[in-house]
């Protein structure tokens, strides 16, 4: 019996790009040194060489420091930028999520632009007369679909942008950073919108600088350094590498970071009451408890652990790490241990939490993190209200004494 090999959808085959940096500061200066304009140029190579073969039905991470190159790759494989050398086959229908709103005419309103947007991203008018009713109920702006987007928010804009590009139906998507827009409850929606793609088997490459998006819903992970690919494989292998302090420039230096280090993995964080209750609904002043088990995938010397509690609106609240506390170093990760931090009288109020969980290995380097690896609810208070709880006192004395 024989077996098919995987077909690759996009191949990028010894792909180059060149920028050329203006060193003049003015105008003025480009016309006084025009003759000269050599002197006054340096050419920039963006990408160096680059060759991938993307299978249909994967999803793709692309990460590296920034400067590595990572949007212009994307925007490559995309067909917005031609490679200098070098070039990009694909296959099937394309969207990207790349400048969301680009095309958008501030002086017309969201239906006139989901219907300009629709028609550059390659719908017709008929198709989106199809989609147009399940791109406003996405967005959730209908209320405002007939006023024009020069009045929107910028969490407006984004949203109506975001349902128009995903409503394109395509065999590959490539997304840029976007998912880290808008609050966080259309962020929930739009990652459902992208794990709903991998169900259906498309073609997702994505850029983030949020590694845990990384490990979470790629199947593989390319890292850039200086224009190049130095390491293409294993997501979890790919953001050790990234964790080590982006030290590695070359394949090899890659290869040298996975080989000696070290991991662990996050395999369960939650909230505990006073009585060591699994619990994520508390009072202001209760004693909150996390529980975090870790694996040492890649054994560990000595570690460490931190954790912040963030508000809806990603502010920090609180935070400690076991070098904050003296606790460092807790000792050897080989195996699954299990650490509790306790929140004495937390005097928060009311609202939704969620907690963000990081492990350090035996160089104070980040070999794990879960973003959001547990919530819980304050409930509402009815002596004072705000971020702070405040045990507020009042008392009233006759004004002429």
């Amino acid at each position: 019996m024989t077996t098919t090999a995987p077909v690759p959808v996009v191949r990028v085959e010894n792909v180059s790009k060149r920028f050329v940096i203006r060193k003049d500061k003015s105008i003025k200066e480009r016309l006084t040194n025009f003759r000269r304009g050599a002197i006054h140029r340096e050419d920039f190579w963006a990408l160096r060489d680059i060759d991938l073969e993307i299978e249909a039905g994967t999803t793709i991470g692309l990460i590296g420091p920034n400067g590595s190159g990572k949007s212009t790759l994307l925007k490559t494989i995309g067909g917005i930028i031609q490679p200098t050398e070098g070039r990009v086959q694909r296959r099937g229908q394309l969207a990207a999520l790349l400048e969301l709103g680009a095309g958008f005419h501030p002086d017309l309103t969201g239906r006139e632009n989901v219907y300009l947007n629709a028609s550059i991203l390659g719908l017709s008018r008929e198709e989106t007369d199809e989609h147009f009713d399940e791109i406003v109920d996405f967005s959730g702006i209908g209320e405002f679909i007939d006023t024009q987007v020069k009045f929107y928010s910028s969490g407006m804009y984004v949203r109506l942008a975001f349902a128009v590009a995903i409503h394109v139906d395509p065999d590959i998507l490539l997304v840029d950073e976007v998912l880290a827009v808008g609050d966080e409850a259309f962020q929930r929606k739009c990652l459902d919108k992208i794990r709903a793609f991998q169900e259906e088997g498309r073609t997702i490459i994505l850029v983030t600088h949020t590694l845990s998006q990384i490990t979470e819903m790629c199947n593989r992970a390319i890292v850039l350094a200086k224009g190049g690919v130095v390491f293409d494989g294993d997501p979890e292998d790919a953001v050790s590498i990234l964790r080590s302090g982006f030290a590695a420039s070359t394949p090899t230096e890659a290869a040298e970071i996975v080989e000696a280090g070290e991991r662990a993995e996050i395999r369960s964080v939650r909230t505990l009451d006073a009585d060591g209750n699994p619990s994520d609904v508390f009072e202001t002043g209760d004693d909150i408890t996390v529980e975090v088990e870790v694996e040492g995938v890649r054994p560990a010397s000595s570690w460490g652990v931190g954790l912040h509690v963030d508000n809806p609106f990603g502010q920090l609240v609180t935070g400690a790490t076991t070098g904050s506390l003296g606790q460092d170093p807790i000792g050897p990760l080989d195996g699954r241990r299990r650490v509790r931090f306790t929140l004495p009288q937390v005097p928060i109020g009311s609202g939704e939490y969620g907690v963000t969980i990081a492990v350090m290995g035996s160089e104070r380097q980040e070999i794990a993190r879960e973003n959001q690896a547990a919530q819980f609810r304050v409930r509402k208070n009815p002596r004072s209200w705000g971020p702070v709880f405040t045990d507020v006192t009042f008392e009233s004395d006759p004004a002429d004494q």
